[in-house]
């Protein structure tokens, strides 16, 4: 079915009076993106064919700085919730294109504007839409760094989950795979933990420990000297047969400051329960 127009002299007034025309040309533009709308609309709240509308506002009003931090807003937005990317670079090609559909259709009806204006629109338009697809992929990309960063951080301080149970006493179970990065993280957090917090004895809890490699099994024996070279009494609990034996075979030994115990409940009942035993 073939559209109709309402004339305007003005592109402001024209893509007002056409905004409908100018939304069903986007949607047959945006071949992959328009059965995924709903699903944007509802995993980040962000609302593509309204945003279209302000976006082409601000091009046309040449409202350089607050389409900047209209992208910016985008940008954030879409690196919050994990958008494919593809989506927002063929939904603003999109756009580009239905706006200039309504742009050859707006100077069809005014034949008395002249060619040198429409070089000018055409020059203007095409630079705020790279400027806009700019600001939202650098703002995007560094939104998501920031992102990364912070979790891996949150990752760091969640695998080695250092517990005050009294005034000196600490628990650190360790669950997972123990990895070379994972003892370098070990290592730091640990020896930063025991200054800090005047740990008399730390209680290290193996018994989540799936797997330890030779190389992680050697480091982590180098992080209970070093706790017990501060002061620190290291006590370990639940050590699985196969760690076990990875140590036996590497002939290593700890430190006689170091003692092991069967589960975390024997080594709780010894020190932070000693009436217990009583």
């Amino acid at each position: 079915m073939e559209q109709t127009y309402e004339y305007s002299n003005q592109l402001k007034g024209f893509f007002e009076k056409n905004n409908q025309n100018f939304e069903q040309i986007l949607l047959s533009e945006a071949v992959n993106v328009k059965d995924k709308i709903h699903e944007i609309l509802t995993v980040g709240n962000i609302d593509l064919v309204n945003n279209a509308h302000t976006l082409v506002y601000y091009i046309i009003d040449g409202e350089d700085e607050a389409l900047r931090k209209f992208a910016k807003q985008e940008g954030i937005a879409w690196a919050t919730h994990s958008i494919d990317l593809s989506f927002k670079l063929e939904w603003v090609q999109a756009i580009r294109r239905s706006l200039w559909r309504l742009i050859e259709k707006f100077y069809e009806m005014n034949e008395n504007k002249k060619i040198r204006d429409f070089f000018q629109l055409e020059s203007a338009i095409n630079d705020r839409v790279d400027e806009f697809l700019n600001s939202f992929f650098i703002t995007y990309s560094t939104y998501k760094d920031s992102l990364l960063s912070a979790q891996q951080e949150l990752v760091k301080n969640l695998s080695v989950p250092i517990i005050p149970i009294g005034s000196s006493i600490c628990i650190l179970p360790l669950i997972g795979a123990m990895d070379n990065n994972r003892i370098e993280i070990l290592k730091d957090k640990v020896l930063t933990k025991v200054s800090d917090l005047s740990i008399e004895t730390l209680i290290m809890d193996l018994s989540g420990i799936a797997t330890m490699d030779k190389e992680s099994t050697i480091e982590l024996t180098k992080v209970i000297d070093g706790i017990s070279m501060m002061g620190c009494k290291t006590v370990i609990t639940g050590l699985r047969k196969e760690t076990v034996r990875e140590v036996t075979n590497l002939g290593i030994q700890f430190n006689q400051q170091t003692e092991t115990l069967a589960t975390l409940q024997q080594a709780l009942s010894e020190y932070f329960f000693p009436h217990f035993n009583q």
